[in-house]
């Protein structure tokens, strides 16, 4: 006769996996993010940070897995696959994306470690520090640092690249730039996917860039600004511009009528400016030529 094998789950595990899949249930957004080089101290305060956006659990791996099971979502079963690492799972209201912005926002600097890839040129600006004379020259000369003493501290005299762009970083680049304070790295909680309830979607490879973001915006709004002035499109931002350009036609136009001269320089103003006799001949342009430019 065969024995009945009895297994035994605790009830604090029970109740883990239920939370688990009450917050799956119930929030709008499950991200994933790998937490494998924060520290326990800065995990605590970006914890803090979170309070009131998200609710971060870093439970064991199966019973996560327990409770997708639970829930019978089928499109989160796809998240397991990124479990091959330390990871913290956040439960928000808040929009993937908006999510993740929040978990790049609260990076912070951190050290160069020996091993480590420099994510750029890692460079020693020159100026004081507060590094006293006696071992610290010798580490500094080793690594080919120009310096003086001012003021009984030592003063870098010239900058220098210690580490190019996807170089290793030694020991002694690694302690040098920590005497000096030099943090080339940040560490936080990093997005590695996400789900979102409502769309019933899986997000990965989530890449947040504000400062890109922003630049292209500024780039798109110039170009775009321009267009519409272009086509005497009217609003708020180009009715301006669209005046200011018909009034510098206008002028225009009424030089070529009159035959008056674009543009008359004297002797005492082209010394004044100090424009060259190539440069006053390309400002001379005539009102003929003028108002082709014009229209084409």
């Amino acid at each position: 006769m065969k024995k009945k094998i009895l297994s035994h789950v605790s009830k604090e595990k029970i109740n883990t996996v239920k939370e688990l899949a009450d917050l799956i249930k119930g929030k709008k957004t499950i991200l994933i993010a790998d937490i494998s080089s924060i520290p326990e101290s800065q995990f605590q305060k970006i914890g803090k940070k979170l309070r009131g956006k998200a609710i971060i659990k870093v439970p064991r791996k199966n019973l996560f897995f327990r409770a997708i099971d639970e829930s019978k979502n089928e499109t989160l079963q796809k998240i397991k696959e990124f479990f091959n690492r330390p990871l913290a799972i956040l439960f928000s209201d808040l929009d993937s994306y908006d999510l993740a912005g929040e978990l790049i926002k609260n990076k912070s600097p951190a050290k160069a470690k020996p091993g480590q890839i420099a994510p750029d040129d890692l460079e020693v600006p020159a100026g004081p520090t507060d590094l006293v004379p006696g071992p610290a020259i010798s580490e500094l000369g080793a690594l080919g640092i120009k310096i003086q003493i001012q003021g009984g501290k030592i003063e870098i005299k010239e900058p220098k690249v210690l580490t190019k762009k996807g170089e290793k970083i030694s020991d002694g680049v690694s302690a040098m730039l920590s005497k000096l304070g030099i943090m080339p790295f940040t560490v936080g909680l990093i997005p590695i996917s996400s789900y979102d309830s409502k769309e019933n979607k899986i997000y990965i490879d989530i890449k947040i860039d504000r400062e890109k973001a922003i630049n292209e915006l500024k780039d798109s709004y110039e170009r775009l600004l321009g267009f519409a002035v272009n086509l005497g499109y009217l609003t708020k931002e180009t009715t301006p511009l669209i005046l200011q350009k018909a009034a510098s036609h206008e002028k225009r136009i009424i030089k070529f009528i009159t035959g008056e001269p674009d543009e008359v320089i004297t002797v005492q103003e082209e010394k004044k400016n100090d424009i060259s006799p190539s440069k006053k001949e390309e400002k001379q342009v005539s009102a003929a030529e003028g108002l082709a430019s014009l229209f084409g």
